[in-house]
C-alpha cells in the first residue's frame, strides 16, 4: 500500500519536484495526497497542479497566532492521513505541538552539514569560515531548530572560486538526490527513528546520519 505524502512549501518547490519524479519513476512507493502552502501563486503550487495533485494554501497571516495556524495545518495534513510530513522550503517556525503532532513522521532538509550552520545564510556562512566541504542535510523534525537526529547528508567540495551562488547551485544537485532517498526509505519501511537512534535496515546510522556519496 503505497504511504500518503504532504508536502509543505514556501517556494519554487525543486525538492517538491525532485520527489514527484522519483515517484514517477517507481523509486518511491507512496504518493502524494496534497501539497500546502502557506503563500498563493508560488511556483510550486503549480508544480503540483501540473501534476494532478491536491493543492492547498493555508495564508498565516490570516491566523492570530502561530500556534492558530499550526493547529488548523495540522487539521488540514490529518484531513489528508498523511503517512509523512515533507517539509521542502517551508519558511515557518513550528510550533512545539505541531511537531510532536508528527514525530517520527516529519522530514525536513536543511543546506548544511549539520550540526553546522543551524539557521540561514549556510553557503555564506561556510565560505566565511574557509571550510573545504559543505553540504545537506535529511532530519527528523524535533522542536529544536534543525536539530533533529539526522536521516542522511551529502556533501560537496567547496573550490576556491566558489561563489554563495555557485555552492547554492552544487548543494541543491545533492539536495534533489538524498530527499527523494530519505523518502524512499520511509515509505519503504526502512528507516526509523527509535528510542535507540535513527535505523536504517536494521543498522544504528550514529549521530552523523548516512553518509551519501554521489555517483
Amino acid at each position: 500500500m503505497p504511504k500518503s505524502i504532504v508536502v509543505l512549501i514556501s517556494g519554487s518547490g525543486s525538492n517538491l519536484q525532485a520527489i514527484m519524479d522519483s515517484i514517477d519513476s517507481g523509486r518511491i512507493n507512496g504518493r502524494i495526497s496534497a501539497v500546502i502552502s502557506n503563500k498563493d501563486g508560488v511556483f510550486g503550487l503549480e508544480r503540483a497542479r501540473n501534476a494532478g495533485i491536491a493543492t492547498e494554501v493555508l495564508d498565516h497571516k490570516q491566523f492570530d497566532s502561530r500556534k492558530q495556524f499550526d493547529a488548523a495545518m495540522a487539521e488540514l495534513i490529518d484531513s489528508y492521513a498523511a503517512d509523512l510530513v515533507v517539509l521542502a522550503g517551508f519558511m515557518r517556525i513550528l510550533t512545539p505541538e505541531f511537531v510532536r503532532h508528527f514525530q517520527g513522521r516529519m522530514l525536513n532538509i536543511h543546506p548544511s552539514l549539520l550540526p553546522k550552520y543551524k539557521g540561514l545564510h549556510t553557503h555564506q556562512r561556510a565560505l566565511e569560515a574557509g571550510d573545504s566541504q559543505h553540504g545537506c542535510t535529511v532530519h527528523f523534525v524535533t522542536e529544536e531548530l534543525d536539530g533533529g537526529p539526522l536521516l542522511v547528508q551529502g556533501a560537496v567540495s567547496i573550490d576556491p572560486d566558489d561563489t554563495e551562488e555557485s555552492l547554492q547551485q552544487k548543494v541543491h544537485k545533492v539536495e534533489h538526490q538524498i530527499y527523494p532517498l530519505a523518502v524512499e526509505w520511509l515509505c519503504a519501511d526502512r528507516a526509523k527513528w527509535t528510542s535507540e537512534g535513527v535505523i536504517l535496515d536494521d543498522s544504528n546510522l550514529g549521530e552523523r546520519g548516512f553518509q551519501y556519496q554521489q555517483n
